[in-house]
C-alpha cells in the first residue's frame, strides 16, 4: 500500500520538468492506441464469425446425428428409434446425402445429392432462402423434383426454371466401370424442377448440393432402408446443450451429435486462427508500445532522486522503493488500457450505428455494406489482461536495473 500510494501521488502530481508530464501523456496514449487497435480488431473478427453463423442457420439443423464410423446406416437402427421416443425434439428428419454428376445445357458438374424426407421444410427454414415463382416440393404423383443452389443453376446456365428432367448420374454399387459401355455402370435419373433455387451466401452449398426427396436419393445410390444421417429440430423450450448431452449419451460411441458450429468446425477453426494471429501481432505492437514507458520512468527517477533518498532515510527499502516505480509504470499501463478500452467501444459503436468503414465502393458488393462488429465481453478482459502483462514485462527487469544504479550513487 505504501508504494501505490507514493506511485499514484507521482502519477497525477506535477513534476519539477513539464516534459515528463507530456512524456507521461504520450506513453498512456501510446498504449491507449493500441488497445483500441485491439478491441476494435477483435470485434470485427467477431462480427464476421456471427454473420456467418447466421448464414449457416438457414440451411444447417440444430442438432445433426452422424455415424462416428462409416457412412450409411439402416433408417430403423435401435438407436435411432430410441433417439425418435426423445420428448425434446419438435421435427425428425432423415437424410441420404452423396455425390453424383448432373448433366445440363451440355455441361456437366459433380454435385452432392440432398435426399430428405417431406418434413424437411418444417425442420429448415427453406422458404426463407428460395428465390423464384415456385415453390418448394420434393415429388408429386410420377414426378421428383430438385431445388438446387443459385450458383449451381448458374453454372449450369439455367435458371430457377428449366425444362424437361435434368439427368442425375450416379455410380451403381459394387460393380466396375464397363469401359465399353460406361453408362451401364451408373444408375440414372431425372429431376425436375419446381420453379425455385436457394441461396445461403455459402459456396459449399449454392454450388454444389441439390436438395430431392429421400426416395429418389436412394433409389439413385442402391441405399434402400438407409440414411447418412439425422437432421433434428428441438422443441423452443428446449436447451440444446442439454438436449445434445442427452442425446450424446442415448446413442453411445456409434454416432457422432454435432450442433451448428460443430458441423462448420473446419470454417470456424480457421476464422479463429486468424483471430489469435491478429491478436498476437497487436500484442507485439502494443508491447513495443509500452517500452515508451520507461523513458518517462527514467525521467521520473531522476526528477525524485532527492524524494527516494528521503524515504530511505525514512526506513524504505531498496525492494519498496524499486516498487514504487514499477506500480508506476503499471498506472500508466492501466490508464492506458481503460482510455484505450473506452475509445475502442465508442469506435465499435459507430461502425454499429453508422456503418461507417464499407466493405465495397458501393452497395450490394459484398453480402454486407459495412464491416460487422461484436463486442464480447471476454475480449475485453483479455484485452485488459494483455495490456497489464505487456506494460508489467516492458518496465520490470529496466526499472530494476535504474533503481539499483540510481541507489548505488
Amino acid at each position: 500500500m505504501f508504494s501505490f500510494y507514493i506511485a499514484r501521488r507521482y502519477l497525477f502530481s506535477r513534476k519539477s520538468h513539464h516534459t515528463i508530464n507530456i512524456i507521461s501523456m504520450i506513453s498512456i496514449c501510446g498504449v491507449a492506441l493500441a488497445t483500441a487497435a485491439l478491441v476494435v480488431t477483435l470485434s470485427v473478427f467477431n462480427g464476421f464469425r456471427d454473420m456467418v453463423a447466421s448464414f449457416f442457420t438457414a440451411f444447417d439443423p440444430e442438432l445433426k446425428v452422424t455415424m462416428a464410423e462409416g457412412k450409411c446406416v439402416a433408417a430403423d437402427d435401435e438407436a435411432l428409434a430410441a433417439l425418435r421416443a426423445y420428448e425434446g425434439i419438435e421435427v425428425y428428419t432423415e437424410v441420404l446425402e452423396d455425390q453424383a454428376l448432373i448433366v445440363g445445357n451440355e455441361r456437366q458438374w459433380v454435385i452432392t445429392v440432398k435426399g430428405v424426407s417431406d418434413n424437411f421444410s418444417q425442420q429448415a427454414d427453406i422458404n426463407g432462402i428460395l428465390y423464384g415463382d415456385g415453390e418448394f416440393i420434393l415429388h408429386a404423383d410420377v414426378l421428383e423434383y430438385g431445388v438446387m443452389g443459385l450458383r449451381l443453376a448458374q453454372q449450369l446456365g439455367l435458371g430457377s426454371t428449366y425444362d424437361g428432367g435434368l439427368p442425375i448420374y450416379a455410380p451403381r454399387r459394387g460393380e466396375r466401370v464397363n469401359m465399353g459401355n460406361p453408362m451401364q455402370s451408373f444408375n440414372h435419373d431425372e429431376l425436375y424442377s419446381p420453379g425455385v433455387v436457394f441461396a445461403t451466401n455459402q459456396a459449399q452449398y449454392d454450388a454444389h448440393y441439390i436438395v430431392t426427396s429421400l426416395d429418389f436419393a436412394r433409389r439413385l445410390f442402391d441405399r434402400q432402408g438407409m440414411i447418412t444421417a439425422v437432421e433434428l429440430r428441438l422443441k423452443p423450450d428446449v436447451s440444446l446443450r442439454r438436449a445434445k448431452s442427452d442425446i450424446r449419451a442415448l446413442l453411445g460411441d456409434r454416432f457422432l451429435v454435432q450442433d451448428r458450429y460443430e458441423q462448420q468446425e473446419d470454417t470456424f477453426r480457421i476464422m479463429q486462427v486468424e483471430k489469435f494471429i491478429a491478436y498476437l501481432f497487436l500484442s507485439f505492437i502494443l508491447l513495443v508500445a509500452c517500452f515508451n514507458i520507461i523513458g518517462s520512468l527514467s525521467m521520473l527517477m531522476i526528477d525524485k532522486k532527492a524524494d527516494v533518498e528521503t524515504l530511505r532515510a525514512l526506513g524504505a527499502d531498496d525492494k519498496q522503493t524499486s516498487g514504487i516505480f514499477l506500480l508506476e509504470g503499471w498506472l500508466i499501463s492501466g490508464f492506458g488500457a481503460v482510455m484505450g478500452i473506452l475509445a475502442g467501444l465508442l469506435l465499435c459503436w459507430l461502425q454499429i450505428r453508422f456503418g461507417l468503414i464499407k466493405l465495397g465502393a458501393s452497395e450490394g458488393s459484398f453480402v454486407v455494406d459495412a464491416y460487422p462488429v461484436s463486442v464480447q465481453f471476454t475480449d475485453l478482459l483479455l484485452v485488459f489482461a494483455t495490456v497489464l502483462a505487456a506494460g508489467f514485462l516492458a518496465v520490470w527487469l529496466p526499472v530494476r536495473r535504474m533503481t539499483r544504479h540510481l541507489l548505488s550513487d
